[in-house]
């Protein structure tokens, strides 16, 4: 069964963001529907990059798996956000893996269609060396952090980019609804879980942070800020 793609939604995500209506109806058309049930893969690592998505519903991890075979979890991507872009390019290979964590849907283009419409719409295929530049930025702020930062700097930098990734505003704070254990953190961070455990449980101290059942809840949002950005030295 599919669901009906108002221009409206497709206008606030990045790929498509700045397009007209007539050309945002055209990206609808030729779109196809795909769902992923819960804990199952988008596409894995390694495979042939074929399709570009475009979360409709549902939410998804990007992960890594590194050559002595650690998986790595890289970001979260929700309702709205676009994944696959690599898809343009000729033969190539996807760098990551997409995994569900909870039932998704998902508009689909392959990469003929793709390439089409990269060509007919001139301001899709800008927005999408967005998407790319963005991600290596993102990277090498990583980089950066991972080279020069103290732990609880990586740590704290780590968590608020989750919390632009899926933060949710309620009473007691801002809500990290996702399935994130201390271990994602220390492999997102490059550090170990003992560390990453010790640290949390000083927030919780602190009361910055409060944790269960692999939710992280932040209770106290500028003193995480002040951390990352080494104020409170």
């Amino acid at each position: 069964m599919t669901v009906s793609v108002s221009i409206e939604f497709l206008s606030k995500t990045l790929p498509f963001k700045g397009l007209p209506a007539e050309q945002l109806q055209a990206v609808i058309e030729v779109a196809r529907q795909r769902r992923v049930p819960r804990d199952a893969y988008f596409f894995q690592q390694g495979d042939q990059a074929a399709v570009f998505y475009t979360l409709l519903q549902g939410k998804a991890k990007l992960t890594q798996l590194t050559p002595d075979g650690h998986q790595v979890l890289m970001r979260f991507v929700n309702s709205g956000d676009s994944f696959g872009v690599i898809a343009a390019l000729e033969s190539a290979e996807h760098p990551l893996s997409a995994q569900t964590v909870s039932d998704c849907l998902a508009l689909t283009w392959d990469s003929q269609t793709l390439a089409s419409l990269l060509e007919r719409f001139p301001k899709l295929a800008i927005n999408a060396l967005q998407m790319v530049s963005l991600h290596h930025q993102e990277l090498q702020n990583r980089y950066l952090e991972l080279a020069t930062e103290r732990v609880e700097r990586r740590i704290a930098h780590a968590v608020l980019r989750l919390v632009q990734q899926a933060g949710q505003k309620v009473e007691q704070g801002i809500l990290i609804n996702l399935p994130l254990s201390r271990q994602d953190l220390a492999e997102m961070t490059g550090t170990t879980l003992y560390t990453v455990s010790r640290i949390i449980s000083r927030w919780e101290e602190q009361g910055i942070a409060r944790t269960g059942r692999k939710r992280l809840l932040i209770r106290r949002p500028h003193d995480l800020v002040a951390i990352a950005e080494d104020l409170l030295r």
